[in-house]
Parts: structure tokens; C-alpha cells; sequence
């Protein structure tokens, strides 16, 4: 069986910033990085992305833009993008999830997929 032409795997570490947060407003901010990784056999371009963001009451914010955090990267086969950027959501608990539109050198566009995680400050889940 040959290996898979496109695709890309998506990682996600996440973390809560008190210093950025304030509970009494209802503000709860989070870090995440991501790591994007081409395990496919075709060097790929992120080209945009889309977030869905879902806070614990269930509100949910669509996020659409060019590339992420002001760049879209060329992954090449094996390599890996890592990038870190921030949410703030109005619950202790929360979640993200979404997809990358990818551009592979053979000009074919496909989604590189954000399975969802989890927002949450520390104790909030028990």
C-alpha cells in the first residue's frame, strides 16, 4: 500500500492564562499551540482556517481567516508548522474545534481537520 498523498495531523497543547482572565467579568482566556504535520507525500500550503468555538453555556463563535497568525506556511513531507495563539471564552470550560484549507504543490486543496478540544481552567472539571 502506498502512503497517503495528503495528509496532515493536527496537534493541540492548551492552557489557561489568569493573568489575561477575569472571572468576575466573565473573561477567561487560553494559550494554545499547534502543531501542524504533513504526513502526506506532497508539500502542502495552509492557506486559511476556521474555528468553531463553543463555550460551556454552548454559544458559538465561528472564526474564519487567512493563514494562522499571519502566515501560511509550506509544510513540506515529515515537517511540521508549530505556531501559538489565545481564545478568551466566557465560561471556566470550553471548546475548539475546526479545519485548515490546505493547497498541495499538485494543486489539489483539501481540509487538514482540528479534532475538538477542551478550554478549561484548572479544577473547573472535576
Amino acid at each position: 500500500m502506498s502512503e497517503p498523498r495528503y495528509q496532515v495531523d493536527v496537534s493541540v497543547v492548551t492552557r489557561y492564562l489568569p493573568e489575561q482572565s477575569q472571572p468576575e467579568h466573565d473573561r477567561f482566556a487560553f494559550a494554545y499551540t499547534i502543531t501542524v504535520k504533513n504526513n502526506g507525500s506532497i508539500p502542502a500550503k495552509l492557506l486559511s482556517r476556521h474555528w468553531i468555538i463553543t463555550d460551556g453555556d454552548g454559544h458559538t463563535e465561528e472564526v474564519r481567516g487567512a493563514g494562522v497568525v499571519g502566515q501560511q506556511p509550506l509544510i513540506k513531507p515529515g515537517q511540521a508548522h508549530t505556531y501559538s495563539s489565545g481564545s478568551v471564552i466566557t465560561t471556566q470550560v470550553g471548546t475548539m474545534q475546526g479545519s485548515y484549507l490546505m493547497h498541495a504543490q499538485d494543486n489539489h486543496e483539501f481540509k487538514a481537520i482540528i479534532a475538538p478540544f477542551r478550554l478549561a481552567v484548572p479544577g473547573a472539571l472535576h
